[in-house]
């Protein structure tokens, strides 16, 4: 019984350090159908800071994942560097 009293501060010192994680945001959503006037215009047209930061530039040899990023803008263009697709994912 004792133990367990000389033990109590520790537990209240412990339990008052806990850290409260913050609520996530929720990802902004894709704003490529904001974007669609760029299709058929050169790339160098897009204002890089008017892209959201998560996008990527796919040109007709690039690599890419095939992974699904809901919020991620894609901006495809052809060899002459022209936009022909703006899109989701």
């Amino acid at each position: 019984m004792t133990r367990f009293i000389c033990l109590l501060p520790a537990l209240a010192t412990l339990a008052a350090c806990q850290v409260e994680t913050p609520a996530t945001e929720p990802p902004e959503a894709c704003p490529a159908a904001d974007f669609q006037s760029f299709v058929g215009q050169p790339v160098s047209a897009l204002d890089p800071d008017a892209v959201p930061p998560l996008h990527r530039v796919i040109g007709p040899d690039t690599a890419v994942t095939m992974d699904y990023v809901e919020e991620r803008m894609n901006i495809e263009h052809d060899a002459t560097r022209i936009v022909t697709r703006i899109y989701c994912g």
